[in-house]
C-alpha cells in the first residue's frame, strides 16, 4: 500500500514537473520568435577585445535604427556594464519577469552584474546551473520585439557558449580575434567548436588590426597584420573586417561612456565599425535580386523608392541654389535631414570639405547619414558609400530637400536614371 502511495506520489510530481518543463518551454519558444537574428559574440581566449566588439555592435547597429537587445552571458566576468556605464538592480515587471536595463529607446542590456550585491563578488558556478541561468536570461526577461539579440559570451569553448547554443538553435557566431598567432591558433578551435556543435558562423573580425598614426595616418601592426583575414580563408568562413586599436575606445571602456556613432571627430575606430555593421546587417539579410547585378541598394529607375523602416536617421542630400544638384560632386552645400518616427524633425545645411576622392562619403558617414539621396553620383562614389554603410538612391529630381525626403518617407519619391554613369 505504501508502495502504491509512492508511486502516485512520484507519478503525481512526474507530471507537475513535465508540466513545468512545458510551460518553460513555451515561454523559450515564444520568446525565440519574437527575436530576428540572434548573435553570438564570442573568441578563442581573452585579451582580444570581444566584449568590446560586444558592445559596438549592439550600439551601432541600434543607431542604424534597429531593436536590439544585448545579453552579457559571461557569468564569471560580466564586462559590458562597466563599458556602457550602467548600474543598479533589474526592476521585475507584474508577471515576475526581470526587465533590461534601457540603455536608449531601442537597445536594452541584461547582464549577471544586476544581480549580484557586489559587482565584485565572485560567481562560482558549475555547467549546469549556467545553462538555466543562460535558459532564464531568454526566456524570462521581457525582451519583447527584437532585430537583433547580441549575446556575449566567455572566451573558450565551454559551458557558456554551448549553453547558447543548445538554448537558441538558429544563433550565429561572431568570432573576434587578434591577428598574432597565439590568437590565431585559439580562435580556430572556436571554429572547429561551432563545427562540431553546428552552430552556423557569421563571419570573423578581427580586431586590434593596428594603430593608426595620428600624424602621418600610417598603421602601425602591433600584433601582426591579416592574420585574421587569411585564418578566415583558410578555414573558410565569411571575413566581417577589422577593427584598429583606438586610445579612446579603451578610455571610454574605462569611463562607460562609450564613442558616439556619429562622432564630429576622426576616429578609424568608428570608420572600421561603419563597415562592420554593414558587413554584419548584409549577411543577416536575404540575397536581394539587385545584387546579383550588381546595382546600388536603393536606386530605382522610375519607380517609387519603398522608404527603410527605421525608426530614426539621417538623410543627406546635396544642394545648389536651395534644390537637389543634379551632380553630387559639384554641389555647393548639403541638406542633412533628421528623421524620427517617420516625419522630418530637423534641417541642417552644411558646407562640405574640398571634394576629392573618398572625402565625401568618409565626410556624411562620420555624420551618422545612413540614406544619401542624389540626382547623379559615380559608381566608385556609390560603391565607398556603400562601404560605410550609408545607402544610395540616385536619378532624384530637382527638389527642395524638405520636399525630396517627404516623399520617400511617403513612398512616392519617383526616381530616373542616373545622370553620372563614371
Amino acid at each position: 500500500m505504501g508502495t502504491s502511495c509512492g508511486s502516485r506520489t512520484c507519478a503525481t510530481h512526474a507530471e507537475e514537473s513535465q508540466k513545468k518543463e512545458t510551460g518553460e518551454e513555451r515561454r523559450l519558444k515564444e520568446q525565440l520568435r519574437r527575436i530576428g537574428h540572434k548573435l553570438l559574440v564570442m573568441s578563442g581566449k581573452g585579451g582580444v577585445g570581444k566584449s568590446s566588439v560586444a558592445a559596438y555592435l549592439a550600439l551601432g547597429l541600434s543607431e542604424r535604427g534597429y531593436r536590439v537587445g544585448l545579453l552579457d552571458a559571461d557569468l564569471h566576468g560580466p564586462s559590458i556594464p562597466k563599458i556602457l556605464g550602467i548600474s543598479g538592480a533589474f526592476q521585475v515587471d507584474d508577471e515576475k519577469h526581470l526587465v533590461p536595463h534601457k540603455l536608449r529607446e531601442n537597445l536594452e542590456v541584461v547582464s549577471i552584474q544586476s544581480l549580484l550585491d557586489d559587482p565584485d563578488s565572485a560567481v562560482i558556478w558549475r555547467g549546469p546551473v549556467k545553462h538555466g541561468v543562460i535558459r532564464q536570461f531568454v526566456s524570462e526577461v521581457q525582451w519583447g520585439d527584437l532585430d537583433y539579440l547580441v549575446i556575449d559570451c566567455p572566451p573558450g569553448t565551454g559551458d557558456e557558449p554551448l549553453s547558447v547554443a543548445q538554448v537558441i538553435p538558429d544563433a550565429h557566431a561572431v568570432i573576434v580575434t587578434t591577428p598574432q598567432e597565439v590568437a590565431l591558433s585559439d580562435v580556430r578551435k572556436s571554429i572547429n567548436f561551432c563545427k562540431k556543435v553546428h552552430l552556423p558562423i557569421l563571419g570573423l573580425v578581427e580586431n586590434m588590426s593596428g594603430l593608426v598614426c595620428p600624424h602621418c595616418g600610417g598603421s602601425i601592426p602591433l600584433f601582426g597584420s591579416e592574420g585574421g583575414r587569411k585564418t578566415a580563408e583558410r578555414m573558410n568562413i565569411p571575413f566581417l573586417g577589422s577593427l584598429p586599436f583606438e586610445p579612446r575606445v579603451v578610455e571610454a571602456g574605462d569611463s562607460g561612456t562609450p564613442l558616439p556613432m556619429d562622432s564630429p571627430r576622426p576616429s578609424p575606430f568608428l570608420e572600421s565599425l561603419h563597415r562592420l555593421l554593414s558587413a554584419v546587417v548584409e549577411r543577416c539579410s536575404p540575397p536581394r535580386p539587385d545584387e546579383t547585378t550588381g546595382a546600388c541598394t536603393g536606386v530605382a529607375q522610375d519607380k517609387e523608392v519603398q522608404p527603410m523602416e527605421k525608426d530614426s536617421f539621417k538623410v543627406a542630400v546635396p544642394t545648389a541654389n536651395g534644390l537637389l544638384c543634379s551632380h553630387f560632386g559639384h554641389c555647393e552645400r548639403f541638406a542633412v535631414v533628421r528623421v524620427m518616427d517617420g516625419r522630418i524633425v530637423s534641417l541642417e545645411e552644411l558646407t562640405p570639405p574640398p571634394h576629392e576622392p573618398g572625402v565625401l562619403p568618409r565626410w556624411i558617414s562620420e555624420l551618422g547619414v545612413r540614406l544619401v539621396i542624389a540626382g547623379g553620383m559615380g559608381q566608385r562614389a556609390i560603391g565607398l558609400f556603400r562601404e560605410r554603410g550609408v545607402e544610395v538612391i540616385t536619378g532624384a529630381p530637382p527638389m527642395d530637400p524638405a520636399t525630396l525626403v517627404n516623399s520617400y518617407l511617403q513612398g512616392t519619391l519617383v526616381t530616373g536614371a542616373n545622370v553620372c554613369d563614371h
